[in-house]
């Protein structure tokens, strides 16, 4: 039986373990930070700037996200990133859809402060948005020589406690390489976290297709929410 604290932490519900990261204004945990400090200090050397576009995030801002897309206000895509029509989906269907590229409230990794999205300043101006997607951070993006560098540097054993959790695709979230998580802190958050726990938090708030969204929890934590313990053991 978990605390009521640790509880409101595991869902988003406050933000009582987060500190802001100067350059970015970003929430981080403060493991994470560390973390994330001695990534950026070497990486300065070779030339990079990395910086956080997204860290912590609660549980009402990734509601809001999930029901922009639930309402057709936000855009939803396949895959391939090619966008759906929304009225050709059931609503099981979008909600899978939805998972691919958004995490479920309640769910998501940004909810701990141990996770979160980082781009390379050094690699565009100041006015540039942007946009977290697979050409960005493929090989020949605008992100990608920032990211062959972190390749090499957690294949060399020097990872600064931190992984991709969505480096590959396995039927569930989307690849996400600019997604980095503080393993350490970011597995004792997942151990703690249950489909049963999230159900609750899910039928309390009258969450948009909760009812459809908990009726499928076990494969949706399975994967959606779950990284495999592997992705852990490997640092």
């Amino acid at each position: 039986m978990i605390n009521a604290r640790l509880r409101s932490i595991l869902m988003g519900l406050n933000d009582t373990h987060v500190i802001v990261e100067p350059a970015s204004s970003q929430q981080l945990h403060p493991e994470a930070l560390e973390s994330f400090r001695r990534l950026r200090q070497d990486a300065r050397k070779a030339g990079f700037e990395p910086k956080v576009v997204s860290g912590f995030r609660d549980f009402e801002r990734q509601r809001a996200i999930w029901d922009a897309k639930v309402s057709g206000r936000r855009a939803l895509l396949d895959s391939d990133g090619r966008p759906l029509e929304l009225a050709k989906l059931s609503p099981q269907q979008l909600v899978f859809a939805i998972l691919r590229w958004s995490a479920l409230p309640g769910g998501s990794r940004h909810h701990w402060g141990t996770d979160f999205d980082v781009i390379d300043a050094n690699a565009v101006d100041a006015t540039y948005r942007p946009q977290l997607t697979p050409q960005e951070v493929a090989a020949d993006g605008v992100f990608g020589p920032f990211h062959a560098w972190l390749d090499r540097c957690i294949d060399s054993g020097k990872s600064y406690g931190l992984f991709r959790p969505y480096a590959e695709d396995h039927g569930g979230v989307a690849p996400e390489r600019w997604h980095l998580s503080y393993a350490p802190r970011a597995r004792e958050f997942q151990r703690l976290l249950t489909p049963e726990l999230l159900c609750e938090q899910l039928q309390a708030c009258e969450l948009m297709l909760g009812t459809i969204v908990c009726d499928n929890m076990a494969m949706i934590f399975r994967r959606f929410i779950t990284v495999p313990e592997v992705c852990y053991s490997r640092l």
